[in-house]
């Protein structure tokens, strides 16, 4: 019986790539006022998106107990191995929720077969690593053979990632009130990664064409066989972006295989609209 892979909607994988690689998600929480919806299921990223500019402030909230409950014993129950990825616990709670859950099934099943990986991640630079285990998965690859090259991934996944508006990032704690000030003064944007499942800012560029360049000029100082490698965009509400930093990996890199999926509501609500993401490794593809 191949591995079920579980991942969250903090993967910001559309419902066409589950499908395609036989993924299982569950749904973090987004609150809009007295509202409650689940994210990706209840409510769309682009109505999200609508309501943040016209001056909304979503709040997010982890997977309840519930579910992965729920979940995990629908696996469990059938002698379905499986493994959960998480999105970073850095960023979220989710991955200490899901922690728990596991070891009281585990206490009640002892004979069940299934973790859960914190990925130390997000977007989709999460869901590339729930990609490559279900491709793993799928071809037959053993329980621990799926967790080896999934650790891998963790290990050497990149984040460069700018925002449009600083407002959002302040909102969530992540920079402080005068810089998102100034930034906005000053047309100021930030460019930003993951270290250790945590956003640290790494330069500050002025005038956003030149930060696409400077994107993928990191990329290059970062990654490695980039022609070889599955890249990711995501992006929040900006296709057009999007696209014009893909064509420039594609020319500047030799790269030919760039997905682009636009940001969750999740991710969404802390990074807001026009946030430009690019995910990569930095080391061979395996």
């Amino acid at each position: 019986m191949s591995i079920q892979i579980l991942c969250d909607s903090a993967s910001d994988l559309s419902q066409e790539t589950l499908h395609k690689y036989n993924l299982d998600r569950v749904p973090l929480g987004v609150t809009i006022g007295d509202q409650e919806y689940q994210d990706g299921q209840t409510i769309t990223p682009k109505e999200v998106y609508k309501l943040m500019k016209e001056g909304e402030a979503p709040k997010t909230s982890q997977v309840s107990p519930k579910l992965f409950r729920d979940t995990f014993l629908n696996y469990v129950e059938n002698r379905q191995p499986f493994i959960y990825y998480a999105l970073s616990s850095e960023l979220s709670g989710t991955y200490q929720t899901a922690k728990m859950i596991e070891q009281e099934i585990k206490e009640e099943y002892p004979d069940s077969q299934f973790e859960v990986i914190d990925t130390k991640a997000a977007s989709l630079g999460y869901g590339l690593i729930a990609i490559r285990a279900a491709e793993l998965a799928e071809n037959g690859g053993s329980f621990n053979e799926v967790m080896e090259l999934s650790r891998y991934y963790i290990e050497h996944m990149e984040h460069i990632f700018t925002v449009d508006d600083l407002e959002y990032l302040y909102r969530g704690g992540r920079v402080s009130k005068t810089a998102a000030f100034v930034g906005s003064l000053l047309k100021i944007k930030p460019l930003l990664h993951v270290e250790d499942g945590k956003l640290v800012p790494l330069e500050r560029i002025r005038g956003s064409k030149k930060v696409l360049k400077r994107m993928v000029e990191v990329m290059q100082e970062r990654g490695q066989h980039l022609e070889q490698q599955r890249i990711a965009i995501s992006h929040g509400d900006d296709l057009e972006t999007a696209e014009k930093l893909a064509d420039l990996i594609k020319s500047e890199c030799g790269a030919s295989h760039v997905e682009i999926d636009m940001i969750g509501a999740v991710i969404g609500a802390h990074a807001g609209p026009g946030t430009i993401a690019l995910f990569f490794l930095n080391a061979p593809p395996k």
